[in-house]
């Protein structure tokens, strides 16, 4: 496979998940701002949407407040930044035309037709009701896409290309997505475990679609310590991170036996796995889970290089 076809798969992949990691962070954001103020919700909702996109230096200098206008304006529909929703569609569907014969019919026109919807869209004042609609169409194109993936795509290195960047990008966005929780702080007045720390949580949850997984697997109310063990270390939970791990270091294995190489992509892959499967989740409180995450992050991104390096260029 030339190396430019492998990475505009390998993309196609990460721009849809980071579409559908958007508009979960987008509803999680929403979800708190519709919290009353007798409630006690915290104001920094925005500012942590934001910072958990890894956008908040180009974001402050383009509006200088974060507020539920600005955000949603520059997470989901601005063209000037390259991973809102509509850059994140947009960059996919361009990706995916310049490997169409690569894909099933059914992929393309999933893409194609996700990106020509997009623009009915663009300019629209939308309401807090219909936003939220919207959000729910991007998180349906992303899974219509995988599903027709996993239907009807042959199981070669196309294949493994497009889960290896949707597993990467997966794993990035569980990481930023859980720490959210450390970017909406609790004001002063209310407590740890108090009944807002529970709604965070709880919503955290939500939006990655796992409070029904995370009752079957603890049977109990929710705890901070519980719902990073299920995202972070849980294999059975696909989003956790050493489940997202274990599909990396599956597909670069693949691509190693059917180009008959193993290199540093395998090595790190292999490395990140053993640590998560080696990690017990009350040391990693102990230790800060914050600065775990920031690790993690920096090690993905790692990895996301030595993958470009390896095979995508």
């Amino acid at each position: 496979m030339l190396s430019r076809t492998a990475d505009s798969l390998y993309w196609t992949a990460r721009y849809m998940e980071r579409a559908d990691y958007l508009a979960r962070l987008l509803e999680t954001a929403l979800r708190a701002a519709a919290l009353p103020a007798s409630y006690g919700g915290s104001s920094t909702e925005w500012e942590s949407a934001v910072a958990s996109a890894g956008a908040a230096e180009l974001f402050y200098e383009r509006y200088g407040d974060a507020n539920e206008d600005t955000v949603r304006e520059w997470l989901a529909f601005s063209p000037d930044y390259a991973s809102s929703i509509y850059s994140c569609l947009t960059t996919a569907r361009a990706n995916a035309r310049a490997v169409r014969t690569a894909l099933t019919a059914e992929m393309w026109e999933v893409v194609n037709d996700a990106g020509l919807e997009l623009q009915r869209y663009r300019g629209q004042n939308l309401s807090r009701e219909e936003l939220v609609r919207f959000l729910e169409w991007v998180k349906g194109v992303v899974l219509s896409f995988d599903g027709a993936a996993r239907r009807t795509m042959l199981r070669n290195d196309i294949y493994w290309f497009l889960r290896l960047g949707g597993a990467l990008e997966r794993a990035d966005n569980t990481a930023r997505i859980l720490d959210v929780k450390y970017h909406m702080l609790l004001p002063e007045t209310e407590r740890v475990g108090g009944t807002l720390d529970y709604f965070q949580w709880s919503t955290i949850l939500r939006e990655v679609s796992a409070l029904t997984a995370y009752t079957w697997v603890y049977r109990q109310s929710v705890k901070p310590w519980l719902v990073a063990d299920l995202l972070i270390l849980n294999r059975q939970m696909p989003r956790s991170l050493a489940s997202c791990y274990e599909v990396i270091a599956r597909q670069t294995d693949l691509l190693a036996d059917a180009y008959g190489r193993r290199g540093p992509s395998q090595r790190a892959a292999r490395s990140m796995l053993s640590r998560l499967n080696g990690c017990r989740i009350e040391d990693l409180f102990q230790s800060g889970l914050h600065e775990f995450i920031t690790g993690f992050l920096d090690d993905n991104a790692g990895l996301g290089a030595t993958i470009t390096e390896q095979y995508l260029v």
